[in-house]
């Protein structure tokens, strides 16, 4: 077995390997949100990293790359995300040496740290690998309709809107959260449109004016809808305009909660506030930072650390 980087050409390999290990439940696999996801993204190309036999791609790992600031410091950072080993290839380890690769590739090229939220099945191996688990998600809840049962989503609820109204909006923001001097992803237009106008994984409601820029979707559970804020850009006197828009857009997506980071600012006179979400897992990498460990240390939207 020989590791090396993935090129573009071995996209169709890629695919076929994710395919038969995960299958399409979880997400789509094609070679567009292949793209989309590793070689469209604003901050960077992927590092991605495959296990072959002679010709045949059977492992595949995948860093997506982003970043992280902290005041005037930008982190190089990476996300753990894709990966897969074919069925016919399991319990040779592969997960574990195309990872651990990665880490070293990642050390000799001076990014500074890695992160994900793996589920309960996939946390152990990067426990054993050195991550750490810094907290659960702190997620704000609010109901919305008590007896609304779980209904037909929409067909679509995207709004138009003028681009030129953000800029200011943006600018606002990146400057609002410099001053904390926590950390915090780094959003243009550029990347705004990327991740949530043009997104081919989920269908996000976008609304946007002078005063807010709001991306969320519909989260269908077995019995009920959530209507999922994924980011929320708040201008200094936008607060009430956004808390009356995110209302009005989750009521009309038909769901019964709402959920939202508290760290967007908006606050609700009723629900509940807590660490709900998944478990943030860190691993640094050329960094030694130990405040990362600690939850207060991020600022962050839903969208910044959700799974896509």
């Amino acid at each position: 077995m020989q590791i090396r980087e993935a090129t573009e050409l071995d996209i169709p390999q890629i695919i076929e390997v994710l395919r038969a290990s995960l299958g399409e439940t979880s997400s789509k696999k094609t070679e567009e949100v292949w793209r989309y996801k590793h070689l469209d993204n604003p901050f960077g190309k992927s590092l991605v990293l495959v296990a072959t036999e002679g010709e045949k791609i059977i492992g595949v790992r995948a860093f997506m790359r982003w970043q992280w600031q902290k005041g005037e410091q930008i982190y190089s950072a990476f996300r753990a995300v894709d990966t897969a080993t074919h069925p016919d290839h399991q319990g040779k380890g592969i997960f574990k040496k195309l990872t651990l690769k990665a880490l070293e590739i990642a050390k000799e090229r001076g990014d500074h740290f890695v992160f994900n939220t793996p589920n309960k099945q996939s946390k152990p191996g990067y426990l054993k690998m050195g991550w750490v688990e810094v907290d659960k998600l702190k997620i704000h809840l609010r109901t919305l309709n008590l007896i609304q049962f779980k209904k037909k989503k929409e067909k679509d609820y995207s709004f138009p809107g003028d681009e030129d109204n953000i800029r200011d909006l943006q600018n606002f923001y990146f400057e609002q959260l410099k001053a904390t001097d926590r950390l915090f992803t780094p959003k243009d237009i550029a990347f705004l449109k990327w991740r949530y106008l043009h997104n081919p994984l989920q269908n996000y409601l976008v609304i946007f004016d002078r005063e807010y820029f709001i991306a969320g979707y519909v989260k269908e559970w077995k019995m009920f809808n959530e209507f999922r804020v994924s980011e929320a850009i708040v201008s200094k006197l936008g607060k009430k305009t956004t808390k009356s828009a995110i209302l009005k857009l989750a009521k009309s997506s038909g769901s019964a909660v709402l959920s939202i980071s508290p760290d967007a600012g908006i606050h609700f006179k009723t629900g509940i506030t807590g660490n709900f979400g998944p478990v943030l897992t860190y691993k640094p990498i050329n960094l030694n930072q130990p405040e990362f460990l600690n939850l207060k240390t991020w600022t962050y939207s839903l969208g910044d650390l959700e799974l896509f």
